[in-house]
């Protein structure tokens, strides 16, 4: 044999060799020799369970707490399942899912296939719950049950190449607009925000509320083909771009000024503002410390000579006087077992036009005193203070005021103390009434009507028309005039003390045109700066 010979054949056997001694080093590391299994290696489970009943329940458990790689491994097609599991759950993005075996069928012995029923819920948000029935279909192979993977598996109607996806509108919808038709609100897929620079964040609940409220939740579930173009909506409606928005009373302009009014101001401050023919709440405001709960709108406090108005109305409609009629004023008085004194002035004799606009509360305690026992609250009800409304979207207090349970208490309530309560909304209210001659339903909804609870009765024109010459005199010489820079204004300023005395609470409550507005400013200790502020709100509508 020559060299060259020799030397293929060592090569030949060198690779002949190397071949058995990798096919031994496989075999040794291989699950199933018998050496490794005797020092200690786990072998693979085949996927599957050993029955159909765990096989479909062990399925449902994994769907329904998100774990969509181990219910893939319970099916016939683990790839394909897992990824559809997964994307359908991060798509639909439910609180929770619920996934419950309700009907398996009989598996006789010998068979390899059987089926049922089963329900699945997706809870996609509060209060929007999706139910429905699905199919399914198991399979032995390899002595073990799979449950037969297809798009069905997530809803019935799913088929191949299709999807499950959460519809939205494809921008921002306008959802509520202002009286003018200004946005207030926006919405996208039913959630509902303010329009940028958050214009009545008091109001942010109700408005947003209603909108949801109004569309249902906004939500639904479509199939999609390949493409993305939907085949049908399987759950839910989606909001119409095209949907008519609500129509709030709100207006913007009002509520910009009223709100920059009240922010301008250090103290506790609220302002709300009524259209005095329609009823609109134009403006609800209040700054940071007044703190968030709606206090503008239901927080009651002791009005001050704010109420001399309805005192005026009784004395004028119960008592027979007029703007021109004489009074009393003087700087002291006992009126009853009670002392009343004025802020450092005395009138001596002078008319009731007079007294009010100088804010007499020893006048207004004789004119009290003089009033039957229940005077004072016929004439509030008049006024509309102790008038019930229920507003779609906010809760509301107007006031509380009953009859004096004593002679000093009615003297009293003359000047606004005693029990007498109203809030900044009762107060626009009472203004509104003066200015319009006619009693007025609050409303924040054009949409949404404003259910009465208990109405009331203005007072007779020609008793209002009087107690609008004591309200513009309060402006033109009175205690009101830094609001004359405003226009024609008429009001009533208001210093009303509370608990030991110390401190006051100070208002300011009037009309111009058809706006009926309250400024109410805790622990002011003055009214001076309540008139102010309500100028510094009037001057640019």
């Amino acid at each position: 044999m020559s060299p060259g010979k020799r030397r293929g054949i060592l090569i030949g056997g060198a690779l002949l060799v190397v071949v058995i001694v990798t096919a031994a080093f496989f075999l040794l590391n291989s699950g199933g020799s018998t050496p490794e299994a005797a020092t200690g290696a786990t072998a693979v489970e085949s996927p599957g369970a050993l029955d159909p009943h765990s096989a479909i329940t062990e399925y449902l458990q994994d769907f329904s707490e998100n774990n969509p790689d181990a219910a893939a491994r319970l099916t016939d097609d683990n790839t394909a399942a897992a990824v559809a599991l997964r994307s359908t759950r991060n798509t639909l993005n439910p609180a929770s899912v619920a996934a419950k075996l309700t009907v398996l069928q009989p598996t006789p012995a010998g068979t390899k296939k059987t089926g049922g029923t089963f329900s699945l819920s997706w809870t996609l948000k509060p209060g929007q719950v999706w139910t429905y029935d699905v199919p399914f279909e198991l399979a032995q192979g390899g002595g073990r049950w799979l449950v037969h993977w297809a798009p069905s598996l997530l809803h019935p109607k799913l088929e191949a190449g299709q999807r499950l996806v959460i519809s939205t509108a494809p921008q921002d919808t306008l959802a509520v607009a202002d009286r003018d038709g200004k946005p207030l609100v926006f919405s996208r897929a039913g959630v509902a925000r303010l329009v940028d620079g958050n214009p009545a964040p008091l109001l942010r609940t109700a408005l947003t509320g209603q909108v949801t409220a109004a569309a249902g939740g906004g939500l639904a579930v479509e199939r999609v083909d390949a493409g993305g173009k939907s085949v049908e909506t399987l759950f839910g409606k989606v909001p119409a771009e095209s949907a008519k928005p609500m129509v709030s009373s709100l207006s913007l302009a009002a509520q910009g000024a009223a709100q920059a009014a009240v922010d301008g101001y250090q103290g506790s401050a609220m302002l709300v503002a009524l259209d005095t023919g329609s009823g609109d709440i134009l403006a609800v405001a209040q700054n940071a410390a007044a703190g968030n709960a709606p206090k503008a709108l239901s927080g009651l406090y002791e009005p001050g000579s704010s109420f001399k108005i309805a005192t005026s109305v009784a004395a004028i409609q119960q008592s027979g006087l007029t703007a021109t009629s004489p009074v009393d004023c003087p700087g002291v008085a006992t009126i009853g077992t009670r002392t009343v004194k004025n802020e450092d002035f005395e009138l001596g004799a002078t008319n009731l036009q007079t007294a009010f606009a100088r804010s007499c509360n020893t006048t207004f305690g004789q004119l009290a005193l003089a009033l039957p026992a229940d005077g004072l609250q016929k004439a509030a009800d008049e006024l509309g203070l102790n008038a019930d409304y229920e507003i779609p979207g906010i809760k509301t207090e107007l006031g509380k005021v009953e009859p004096a349970a004593s002679k000093d208490e009615q003297v009293e309530d003359g000047f606004g103390q005693g029990r007498i309560q109203a809030s900044a909304l009762g107060g626009a209210l009472m203004a509104a009434t003066v200015a319009a001659g006619k009693a007025i339903t609050p409303r924040l909804w054009h949409d949404l009507e404003t259910t009465v609870v208990k109405g009331y009765s203005p007072p007779p024109a020609p008793v209002l028309a009087e107690v609008r010459k004591l309200m513009r005199a309060v402006v033109t010489s009175g205690t009101g005039h830094a609001a004359a820079s405003a226009g024609t204004v008429f009001g009533k300023t208001g210093t009303a003390q509370f608990g030991d005395g110390e401190q006051a609470t100070g208002w300011f409550v009037g009309y111009r045109g058809n706006i009926a507005f309250a400024v109410v400013l805790e622990n002011s200790n003055d009214s001076g700066p309540a008139v102010q502020l309500a100028a510094k709100f009037l001057k640019p509508l």
